[in-house]
Parts: structure tokens; sequence; C-alpha cells
């Protein structure tokens, strides 16, 4: 069964907004079993959005639409929808006292505008918001099912998975399963290599590639008679994926790297100390963006300037005159120094050039050193030469400087 997501907005025709609602849809129907055969992107004018909206309705049977939904006067969503069915808009009480409600509990006193969001087609099955002020609504136009939906991400998901998957989720015959593998550490063309041939001897099996910086995610999508027969073809598949790209695999779906070397520290009882330079507090920031994260991180030092690595961290000045402040004397230095502060179990520092000025023959922009300290072990240091601009490099150093903390736990084991 066909399916298509349509998004509203001129913010995004213009290119002002990143339309992550889409992919994230698209993968959702994709998850329920639905083929999903377009991606339609419209302004905020309602001839326009109506003629979309019939035009996607005459091909698939469900259409998710996102936007248009707020209380300015650019929002027309509901009254395209309404001019599509040929009826007029009703208001909606429960809806508005909803509305009301959510604004009194925020403190604020809720503005005439926001009445509008309380309006729907006549006939509409109106889809509560429990996380924001825009409720959804479902019509049927020309035998097929739409949803429309806030554009808001947190709104819109949370509609999603309230209301809209369990009306649709019988719709769909599950002849495919999808299991996504996150990945870091190898370059896209290199996982693609290690997996080649893998489709050749698998004909139910399609492999995708998607890269986020500085992750490449695998899709194992598989297809067959059942979703049972589909899902055992799917794992199967995936572990030959996993066989073949080894420890660059840390996770499914939506894992993170940060949670999978959170709960690598965690299943072994061991704590850590960080220490940062060019990367300005961002490796801390994914540490602690991972609920929990108390339990193992001791310390995020970030020293910046040679006068913070010696007074926090007891750098040696002499240390630094000598062999600059990147280099791996002074990773090294910086590791035991957060390790002995924090009486952590592991210490890990990262001192670099992350541009766009800074950098010599010598040492050029993207020279970073990493270091890695172990109570009652040795010290390892070790440098690269990342690509890219500022944000690319501290991002690239970031993982890298948590891979060496994964790897470390893992030799490691329990203390």
């Amino acid at each position: 069964m066909t399916a298509a997501v349509l998004s509203i907005g001129t913010e995004l025709t213009r290119g002002e907004l990143v339309n992550t609602n889409a992919s994230w849809l698209a993968e959702r129907l994709t998850l329920l079993g639905f083929e999903v055969q377009e991606l339609r992107v419209v302004d905020d004018d309602v001839p326009r959005i109506v003629e979309v909206l019939k035009a996607l309705a005459s091909k698939h049977r469900v259409i998710i639409s996102t936007g248009g939904l707020g209380p300015t006067t650019d929002d027309l969503t509901t009254i395209a929808a309404a001019q599509a069915l040929g009826v007029g808009l009703e208001r909606h009480d429960p809806s508005l006292d909803a509305i009301r409600r959510r604004f009194a509990k925020l403190g604020r006193e809720m503005s005439k505008t926001n009445e509008k969001q309380a309006d729907f087609p006549i006939g509409a099955t109106v889809l509560p918001n429990s996380v924001g002020t825009a409720p959804g609504f479902a019509i049927e136009l020309d035998g097929a099912r739409i949803f429309f939906l806030p554009g808001v991400p947190v709104e819109m998901r949370r509609i999603v998975e309230d209301h809209v998957e369990p009306a649709i989720a019988s719709l769909a015959e599950r002849t495919t399963h999808q299991i996504r593998l996150r990945t870091f550490g190898l370059p896209e063309s290199v996982v693609g290599e290690k997996l080649a041939g893998i489709e050749d001897n698998e004909p139910a099996v399609t492999l995708g590639y998607r890269a986020s910086f500085p992750e490449i995610e695998v899709k194992v999508l598989a297809r067959a008679g059942n979703h049972a027969e589909a899902e055992g073809i799917a794992r199967r598949v995936a572990q030959t994926v996993r066989d073949r790209l080894g420890d660059a695999v840390f996770g499914e779906t939506d894992d993170t790297f940060a949670g999978y070397v959170g709960q690598t520290l965690r299943d072994r009882g061991l704590t850590l100390a960080i220490a940062e330079s060019c990367t300005g507090g961002m490796i801390g920031a994914m540490v602690t963006s991972v609920p929990g994260s108390s339990e193992y991180l001791l310390l995020d030092a970030v020293t910046y300037s040679n006068a913070a690595k010696h007074d926090l961290l007891g750098v040696d000045m002499e240390l630094m005159r000598h062999h600059g402040a990147v280099s791996g004397e002074v990773a090294g230095a910086m590791a035991e120094g957060a390790l002995a502060r924090a009486d952590a179990h592991l210490g890990v520092a990262v001192t670099g050039i992350a541009g766009p000025g800074g950098g010599t023959d010598a040492k050029p922009v993207g020279t970073v050193w990493f270091a890695l300290a172990q109570r009652g072990g040795p010290t390892i240091t070790r440098t690269m030469n990342l690509p890219g601009d500022r944000e690319r490099i501290r991002t690239l150093a970031s993982y890298v400087a948590l891979k060496l903390v994964a790897d470390a736990a893992i030799s490691r084991g329990r203390s």
C-alpha cells in the first residue's frame, strides 16, 4: 500500500528550515509496511495546497501532512483542507478549552489568534495534542486518509505515536522489516566495500546507507511473504553486517554514540574524567546528554589556556613550553591530571588546533592529540589530522575521544 508525506510551509520551500519531519515520517511509514512513494513540499498558498492534496489523494491511501496549523496569518493548512473537501470550518470547543488550559498552566494569557487552532473542517476527526497548542486532524478525501499535524517536531511525533499509527497500522500488510545499524569509525566507502556481495546473496534484502557526520547508518530492509519471515531475514543479515563491520557498529535505530559509551562504562562499573581543550566542552556535553551519566562521569575540565591546564590539571608549564600545548606529552599530562583529580578509572584528554587559524607547517589546522590514562595502567597517546571546518574537527575529535574510552573500558573489563 502506498503513502505520501506532504510538508507545508514557505520556510521550507525557501530553504530556511531543514525538513527533518519528512524523513522521520517516511521512515515510520516504511516500518509500518507502507511504500512511501512521494515526499512533497508546498508553500503557504491555499490554491497550491489544495491542488497538491487532491493530486496525492488520487494516488495514495495514506497521506501525512505537517505544518501550517499555527495561530498566525500564514498558517493556512486548515482552510486549504476544508476547501479541498468543499466544506466550511467549525469550532471544536473541547480543543479550545484544552488550548486555554495549556496557556493557563504556563502562566500565560491566550491570545485571540490562538482560537483559530480550534477550527477544523466540518466532519474532521480531531487529534489531540498533549504537548502543544495545535491539535491535528484527519479527513478522508477521494478514498485517501489524510492526517494533518503541526510542524513542531516534538508535537508532530507525539500525535503520530498517539493517534496516527494506531489508526493506520492495520491498513498496510506487514511484509517488510527494517533494522538500522549505526556505525562510527569507518568512511562510507569502506562500509560499502565491506558489505559488498550481501545483496547478491540475499535477493530479499536491500541495503541502504545514510551518512550523518561523523556516523554512517546501514539500513537492512527485508521483504518476504509475511512480517515474521521478513524480520527473521533482516535479523540474520543484520548479524552478517555486524560481523563484517566489527566494532564500528555501536547500536541500532535511536541509540547514540554517547549512550553506547556510557553503557559500556556502566556495565563494567568504571568511572571517567575528561580534560578538553580544542573541543571546548563538547565531549562532556555528549556524555551528559545521556540520562544517568552521573553514575560514571566524575569530571569534565575545559582547559583552554596553558594556565588552566596547569592550575586545574597540574600540567607542568615547562612541559608545555618545550613541547607546545598541542602535543602528545601535554595530552598525556592532561589525561593523567584529570584522572588523579577525579580519582576515576579512566581519563581522556583532547588538545588540538580546530582552526580556522592557529595552524603551522608542523602542526596544521586539524592536528589533534588524544590521550587515555588508566588507573593502574599505561597512558596511551595518539595524534590525528582531522579534516573539515572548525565544527567538524571538534565533533570528530569528540567522537574519537569517546571511542578511546569505550575501547579501553572493553579491554579493561570490570574493575
